[in-house]
């Protein structure tokens, strides 16, 4: 048997463990039931991979998220290492396939949803499996008191009883003690070993700002603190704004949100994890998954929908253990547009009931049917199609989602259908005389048999696969391929992909989920509530208030957060007046940065900050475009 830090060291390249790594994974080596509650970036992936990769056999990970799952499994290949997962859109056959190399072809992981778990074959053949263990990612969605319940983690017992005697562990980054309780009940642990680690952040000061200028303070709060960051923001339109006017006041950033296309998403992606467009101004699903170890600020434009998802996704800055910041803008009436949104927005029964007869309508799913069919659509156009309110539309169908009712994918695509409409003779005279159009016009000949017949819907990503190139660049040949009559084209853009998961049964499928619906409802407003009060609290130390959601009780303030600096500003304004008139002084001549200041004044870090922040709030000072302090005249 391998000694764990080898295996580190050898597919990790590491020398030492984390906190808690060593322990979690003695544990787990040792058959226990164990489970693991580590903060954002605290290292839980390497807690199952490596007793996984000692152990001989397979390692079943438990996923909620095809993104997370598909980024472990590339993770896991590009050390060598065999891994798969089982999404969607695979058929039968392949289903089949991918299922008996897990058996017979020494692969160390399969990443599955657990709405899998539900399915008869990957049920027969994981009882064939040599499983080592399993592995349960993002365990609080088990819970309905938990920030992403997901009814379908409840079927992940099955596992304990398709494998009765592989030990189980359960990972999460948030778990209040009631969700702790249930992740351990539902998944039937056996005298569980939990392990905890503080959810402080020690290198983390959060803000909340009060403003009526969000725009004025971003700008600010980024001249302040250079470097990597993400600004969540709430909607796709928001996202492309922001990234304008960061980029139009000389900031390098970029948008990301589930309306681009893949190629767009990935290119995006690279260009942040490499620093040429440090800043991303994204949708709260950006980040989940991704490791950077060097992004120094998190702004929340918008409240938070609950204090989990805010310490997750502040919990992305300064996972190199460096200081770094997290900041929420507030502006008045924020609360009131909060609960609006999330609270005012949530479809009660009979909305649920229609949305779902709608839905089977639009695509003609006739009553009985529809299961494991899948269909693109335009969702806004679904919406003014029937006269559907638009967010609480979406917000029926991820709770249709969440349910296993269908499965709602939001991405765009692009819906192609086409047509050769000229012989099989011209088709090879236009080659010889169009050679570049070569591979796709034989590419869509050898994958559509009756092409040359009628209307084929393709599949652009599949072709553009095959022929490797994206898929902008495999649309940019089917224009000109219609342009030169070889084809009929006929394009729609979708933004979404439904699944039907159940057949039809209209009614009775939404009696069967009402009353969970109804609960989760109540903890959503419960959620919003505690965020609320987070927010307005401007008495007690952030770092306190979060601490204190998560059960942990400690009495020293962390002296960073802007309650603690506003207390300290409050208690002796003498101190910072003091220092900024000597900072006035060196800023006669030339305007500095702020550690050229902190290296000329005998003063801590902190206190030079402070007065520094003073000086800009009196407007004495202002930062130049080369993030300098100087004098304003």
């Amino acid at each position: 048997m391998s000694h764990p830090i080898n295996i580190l060291e050898r597919y990790w390249q590491h020398t030492s463990f984390r906190p808690f790594q060593e322990d979690i994974i003695e544990a787990v080596l040792n058959n226990n039931d164990v489970l693991a509650i580590l903060p954002t970036g605290g290292g839980k992936s390497v807690c199952f991979q490596i007793p996984a990769l000692i152990k001989p056999g397979i390692c079943i990970v438990i996923s909620p998220l095809v993104a997370l799952m598909k980024d472990q499994v590339n993770d896991l290949k590009s050390k060598g290492i065999k891994a798969m997962a089982i999404t969607g859109g695979i058929s039968y056959n392949d289903l089949d396939t991918m299922l008996d190399n897990c058996i017979y072809g020494n692969y160390k992981f399969l990443y599955l949803s657990p709405e899998r778990l539900q399915q008869s074959l990957v049920k027969e053949r994981i009882q064939q499996m040599n499983v080592n263990l399993i592995a349960v990612d993002e365990a609080h969605c088990i819970s309905q008191w938990g920030h992403d319940f997901r009814p379908a983690y409840k079927h992940i017992r099955t596992l304990r009883e398709l494998q009765p005697s592989v030990n189980v562990i359960a990972l999460t980054a948030t778990a209040k003690s009631i969700v702790a309780n249930e992740i351990i009940s539902d998944l039937d642990m056996l005298d569980a070993q939990v392990f905890k680690a503080s959810f402080e952040r020690q290198n983390i000061a959060y803000h909340n700002v009060f403003t009526e200028d969000k725009y004025y303070h971003l700008e600010r709060i980024l001249k302040q603190e250079p470097g990597a960051g993400i600004i969540y923001v709430r909607s796709r339109r928001a996202s492309v704004e922001i990234s304008h006017f960061l980029n139009t006041c000389g900031f390098k950033s970029s948008f990301f949100h589930g309306g681009l296309t893949k190629d767009e998403k990935q290119n995006r992606l690279t260009n942040w994890l490499n620093d040429t467009t440090p800043m991303m101004v994204a949708t709260t699903a950006f980040g989940m998954g991704i490791n950077k170890a060097n992004v120094r600020t998190i702004i929340h434009f918008n409240l938070p929908e609950s204090i989990e998802s805010y310490y997750q996704e502040s919990g992305r800055a300064g996972r190199d253990g460096k200081a770094s910041s997290a900041y929420i803008l507030i502006k008045k009436d924020d609360d009131a547009h909060l609960k609006k949104q999330f609270l005012s927005n949530l479809p009660d029964t009979n909305f649920l009931k229609l949305a779902y007869k709608k839905l089977n309508n639009y695509f003609g799913i006739a009553y009985g049917e529809g299961q494991e069919t899948s269909h693109y659509f335009n969702f806004l156009e679904f919406c003014n199609t029937y006269q559907l309110p638009t967010e609480v539309t979406f917000n029926a169908f991820k709770i249709f989602d969440k349910h296993s009712i269908i499965s709602f994918n939001q991405e765009f695509n692009h819906q192609c259908k086409v047509q050769v409409i000229v012989t099989s003779n011209a088709v090879f005279s236009y080659l010889q005389k169009q050679p570049q159009q070569s591979l796709v016009l034989k590419a869509l000949l050898r994958t559509y048999g009756g092409i040359f017949d009628f209307d084929t819907q393709i599949n652009p990503g599949l072709i553009a696969k095959k022929i490797e190139l994206s898929q902008d660049a495999l649309l940019k040949h089917l224009s000109i391929l219609e342009k030169d009559g070889i084809i009929n084209l006929t394009q729609q853009k979708t933004d979404a992909e439904i699944t039907f998961l159940v057949p039809r049964e209209d009614d009775i499928t939404i009696n069967m989920i009402a009353k969970d619906v109804e609960a989760q409802h109540n903890v959503k407003r419960e959620q919003i509530e505690a965020v609320i009060s987070y927010v307005f609290n401007q008495s007690e130390c952030l770092n306190l208030q979060l601490l204190a959601y998560f059960g942990e009780k400690e009495t020293k303030t962390c002296g960073k957060c802007s309650v603690c600096l506003q207390k300290i500003t409050a208690r002796d304004t003498s101190q910072p007046l003091e220092v900024l008139k000597e900072i006035t002084v060196l800023l006669k001549g030339e305007s500095l940065s702020s550690r050229a200041i902190s290296t000329r004044l005998n003063y801590s870090n902190q206190i030079i900050i402070n007065a520094l922040r003073l000086g800009l709030e009196l407007n004495l000072l202002t930062i130049t475009s080369e993030n300098t302090y100087q004098i304003i005249k």
